[in-house]
């Protein structure tokens, strides 16, 4: 019995110096209009994805969806993975989205980005081997769904010439 007690408090104990993990906030849903005709937000879309190399499992212009395979980026750039007491997670992250675009008439085009992201291999701080389990839920930063619309207007208004 008395070896059980000690076992539990050594336990507590090391448990307790990790610090708890705290995931990221999960932002909503990217949105944004660009003021330019469906067609030509779509097919500067394609051009920007097709420029970033980016894997695309389904592409339907004419119910407006685009979904991506995984691909890979650093975490911490666009992905939010979270972290155990003050060490942030560092290491590699799965990114996947859909793209939704709606024809919003005179106004443009509506743009809707739904990221889900993951961890691939990661380590607690700067230091130490990455390692892929467990898998942790990341959240988007924003910076590849602003980044990605930003080349969107810069291809539209360059195709007007």
């Amino acid at each position: 019995m008395r070896g059980s007690r000690a076992s539990v408090l050594l336990l507590g104990l090391l448990a307790g110096c990790t610090g708890p993990y705290i995931a990221p906030l999960l932002p909503p849903p990217h949105r944004e209009q660009v003021a330019a005709a469906y067609s030509a937000t779509w097919k500067a879309l394609i051009e920007a994805l097709a420029k970033e190399n980016i894997p695309l499992r389904v592409v339907a212009k004419d119910s407006g969806v685009i979904a991506s395979d995984d691909f890979v980026t650093t975490i911490g750039v666009y992905a939010d993975c979270g972290r155990f007491g003050d060490a942030r997670l560092e290491g590699e992250a799965l990114i996947t989205f859909t793209v939704f675009v709606n024809s919003a008439g005179s106004n443009g085009t509506e743009v809707q980005i739904n990221a889900k992201m993951r961890t691939q291999a990661h380590r607690k701080g700067p230091s130490g081997s990455l390692k892929p389990q467990p898998v942790f839920q990341c959240a988007s930063t924003g910076r590849w769904e602003s980044n990605l619309l930003d080349a969107v207007r810069a291809l539209v208004r360059d195709s007007r010439g």
